[in-house]
């Protein structure tokens, strides 16, 4: 049996004395498409930055593809699209393809050079995104929409098994934000890819997603969007209009 991409075992994790995430275990399995709920300051982005390594001091256990997530060094299989891309300089003199081309460099030894190979990867997943005809647009004149497949293609250029995301979709107007989701299930259909992502779009990912996963600094819930929807427990919680709202699938 293959090990999950992801297990987390009683992970607990403070900010000084301030509790962020509380005795925390899921796993998620080859092929899952997460949505990753909750509140604001639920603790979702620090649960992300933690399976990352960027913030280590906690307890419980790790595994990515089975292997403890201290000692894990196969990084390229795991894809990461960060909540704010478009905090980067609007000056930034890069052209979409010089910019996706960034997704390879930290696999390569010095010195960092690209190569035929690479540049079919890259026109690969321009391709597979529908971007191809922006790859010598400078990254500064393309809209907020466009930009955001750019830095999509940038965390999928190196074919990640695994791809994080936080709140990818927050800048985009409904058409757009619709059409990246298709993109994303795309992504999770065809190719496989496990996908977890945080959004506060419940309603719309809700089509894509096959799994919730509600926290609120502890594990609210965690299965089935259908099994969330029908749970007189999680009615209970948050109330039936609540319920209602999250399961409210147009």
């Amino acid at each position: 049996m293959n090990n999950p991409v992801l297990s987390i075992e009683n992970l607990s994790f403070s900010y000084g004395t301030t509790d962020v995430l509380n005795d925390i275990s899921f796993k998620i399995d080859k092929g899952d498409f997460v949505a990753l709920v909750g509140p604001n300051g639920a603790g979702k982005t620090t649960l992300i930055k933690v399976i990352l390594g960027l913030e280590n001091k906690y307890l419980g256990q790790i595994k990515l593809f089975g292997i403890n997530a201290k000692r894990f060094c196969d990084w390229n299989k795991v894809g990461y699209l960060p909540q704010r891309v478009n905090t980067f300089n609007p000056l930034f003199p890069a052209t979409v393809n010089e910019v996706v081309g960034l997704g390879l460099l930290s696999q390569k030894s010095y010195p960092k050079k690209f190569n035929k190979d690479d540049a079919e990867k890259i026109e690969s997943i321009l391709d597979f995104l529908g971007i191809t005809d922006l790859k010598n647009r400078p990254i500064a004149e393309l809209s907020g929409g466009q930009q955001q497949r750019v830095f999509l293609a940038r965390a999928l250029v190196s074919n990640p098994e695994f791809l994080i995301m936080d709140e990818p979709s927050t800048a985009l107007d409904p058409e757009t934000r619709d059409t990246f989701f298709k993109l994303i299930e795309k992504l999770n259909k065809e190719k496989g890819t496990t996908i977890v992502m945080i959004t506060h779009d419940t309603t719309q990912v809700g089509q894509y997603a096959n799994e919730l996963l509600y926290l609120d600094k502890k594990i609210i819930f965690y299965g089935p969007f259908a099994d969330f929807c029908h749970s007189p427990e999680m009615e209970k919680y948050f109330g039936h209009f609540a319920q209602h709202l999250i399961c409210h699938q147009h």
